[in-house]
């Protein structure tokens, strides 16, 4: 008679932990820097799935990371989030991509640039540095002068009125209006904000004033100023701001800037990659930084 086997049933079981780790591909603008403690503060956009637009402080696992960023850089990297913390990784910068319709106005403008003399690309102001005091005329006719708005944080763009695209111009003018709306408790106490032209043969202050009222500007507190072509060309070669007659048009790059209490430049923003809400997350940041 044959033995019987005993039949044995072995259950296996794969413990998943509570808590794994979670890696989200994620962009932001870079707010402030802070080397010695492994932290950079960035407005971030919304993560579908997991978070909403907010702005975060993130660590990181070596201060070398964090070389190459600096305030108004928009940033990819991946969220990595663990049990009990988080870090940012694989940090890198975005270029700003070319704003021209076509391929060759972006290749001309980028060969214009690059034929300037060294003297011209000296004059653009590091950030960090104190940015050299100007003076212009707004659209009251009243002068305005970077010396004056000393102990307050000055948001500053650059545009002509005739502009006809509305992700150039008119977007940067829109990030300012949003920043009236935001900051509207704060406007020249703590903010002033400035749009200036870079065509004042066409935009002189009458011009200045039919375009302020499209945005509600209060003329105390938000000055679109023009003046003297020399004086306009001084400010623009300050910042990087380059534009060309074309056809009738301007070719230009976009660049928006913060400047703060001590008129030292924070942020010089190149394009229009960003939002209302980054824009106003970063003079936000500088308002309440402790000097």
């Amino acid at each position: 008679m044959a033995r019987r086997v005993p039949f044995i049933l072995v259950l296996v079981f794969t413990v998943v932990p509570a808590w794994a780790t979670s890696r989200y591909p994620a962009t932001g603008l870079v707010l402030k820097v802070d080397r010695p403690h492994h932290q950079v503060v960035v407005s971030c956009e919304a993560i579908p799935g997991y978070m909403d637009a907010m702005v975060m402080p993130l660590n990181v696992k070596s201060s070398k990371q964090l070389d190459p960023l600096t305030p108004g850089m928009t940033v990819d990297f991946t969220l990595v989030v663990e049990k009990t913390s988080s870090h940012m990784e694989g940090i890198k910068v975005r270029q700003f991509e070319s704003y021209a319709n076509e391929p060759m106005q972006a290749r001309r403008l980028a060969l214009l640039q690059g034929l300037g003399s060294p003297d011209l690309r000296a004059k653009v102001v590091p950030l960090g540095n104190e940015v050299p005091d100007f003076t212009l005329t707004d659209q009251t006719g009243k002068p305005v002068s970077l010396a004056q708005l000393e102990g307050k944080v000055v948001a500053a763009n650059f545009v002509y009125t005739r502009c006809p695209l509305p992700d150039f111009c008119y977007r940067l003018s829109n990030n300012l209006a949003q920043l009236q709306k935001r900051f509207t408790s704060q406007m020249g106490s703590d903010l002033v904000l400035l749009t200036i032209t870079f065509d004042p043969v066409h935009d002189r202050p009458d011009v200045m004033a039919t375009y302020a009222k499209t945005w509600s500007a209060n003329p105390d507190t938000w000055h679109f100023l023009t003046g003297a072509t020399s004086d306009i060309e001084r400010i623009c070669n300050m910042f990087g701001v380059s534009s060309w007659q074309d056809e009738g048009l301007l070719t230009h790059n976009m660049h928006t800037v913060v400047i703060d209490r001590h008129r030292k430049l924070v942020a010089n923003i190149e394009g229009n990659q960003f939002t209302p809400k980054q824009l106003g997350d970063l003079v936000d940041t500088v308002m309440k930084r402790a000097d």
